[in-house]
């Protein structure tokens, strides 16, 4: 484990709890610590909700027929505040300390001490695998359509991906577009409700087997090279924005020296336990096989509840693992 010094001019702040991530899983373990009257702190370098926050229809969370993901993690950010928890929002994470007693996660702003650590650092988008990208970004190529779909009223629009969020985007993004193409490389992932809802709009039309090779435009996104790979033959297609689905990477960076990564994520079982005691990983970081709202939930409901029960052992001198 690689040695890294802490900034001792920073305040130190004792914490029962830190999460690490305010996605559903760290939001959901927040409020179940709180509930425990434990002293709870959640830290987010992203925005608050992670992937789901700009989900607009969401129709398999449990009690819902629809909710849109903001409405659903503000809820769930209000009960979690409700018990107690603190979010900072603003606060970068430079380096953590895992493996100590306390253990220690410092910030720009301060160095917290704490007992237990639950890491629910969630995902990132993966980036457009294309050398113009960074020509375009922000000027036709987006990776928000919650944040950005507005731009494209009345607009021709291109949505790039396979499974749920692709589909998802896509879905919204109808509300804008004149004309809104769905490109894939190969076959769809997606729900097969979801699916065939974006097969019945009329203007939707779906590309598969289909390859976007490069990206045209002055100044702009203006067009883009698309290889049909069961005919072999290359067009260029008129659009004025595409948004970008093509799967997320583990945000598990940060801990690296501290934790056994496999394929970025945290190696821990159901009850959410790494191999160092007090240290939990809930929702996407975690490896595990099936990743959904409901999923997140729980883990997060887990880590918690485990913690809780933890701390109450090293604080009676007992902290079996």
């Amino acid at each position: 484990m690689q040695e890294r010094s802490l900034d001792m001019e920073k305040k130190i702040i004792h914490k029962d709890v830190v999460i690490i991530g305010a996605g559903m899983a760290g939001l959901t373990a927040a409020l179940y610590a709180g509930r425990l009257n434990l002293s709870v702190l959640v830290l987010e370098n992203g925005i608050v909700g992670g992937q789901i926050a700009n989900a607009t229809g969401i129709e398999n969370y449990p009690g819902f027929m629809e909710v849109s993901g903001r409405e659903l993690i503000s809820a769930v950010q209000s009960q979690a505040g409700h018990f107690g928890a603190v979010l900072d929002e603003f606060d970068t994470i430079e380096r953590v300390r895992l493996g100590t007693t306390p253990k220690v996660v410092e910030t720009s702003e301060y160095i917290y001490e704490t007992d237990v650590v639950i890491i629910a650092s969630g995902m990132n988008r993966r980036k457009l695998p294309l050398p113009e990208e960074a020509i375009y970004a922000n000027k036709g190529v987006h990776y928000c359509e919650l944040c950005d779909g507005h731009l494209y009223q009345d607009k021709v629009i291109a949505v790039m991906g396979g499974g749920n969020a692709a589909v998802d985007a896509a879905k919204f993004l109808t509300k804008y577009a004149k004309k809104l193409y769905l490109i894939h490389r190969s076959q769809l992932r997606a729900d097969d409700g979801s699916v065939q809802q974006l097969r019945e709009h009329p203007d939707v039309e779906i590309m598969l087997e289909t390859e976007i090779k490069a990206l045209h435009g002055q100044g702009r996104l203006e067009s883009i090279d698309i290889l049909d790979k069961t005919s072999g033959t290359m067009k260029n297609l008129a659009v004025e924005g595409m948004f970008i689905n093509i799967g997320v990477d583990p945000n598990t960076v940060l801990f690296a020296d501290e934790l056994e990564l496999h394929d970025g994520r945290i190696p821990a079982g159901e009850d959410c336990r790494t191999d160092i005691p007090g240290v939990f990983a809930a929702g996407d970081v975690r490896e595990k096989e099936i990743r959904q709202l409901t999923t997140a939930a729980a883990d997060g409901t887990t880590a918690a509840l485990l913690a809780g029960k933890y701390i109450e052992k090293i604080r009676h001198g007992h902290a079996e693992w």
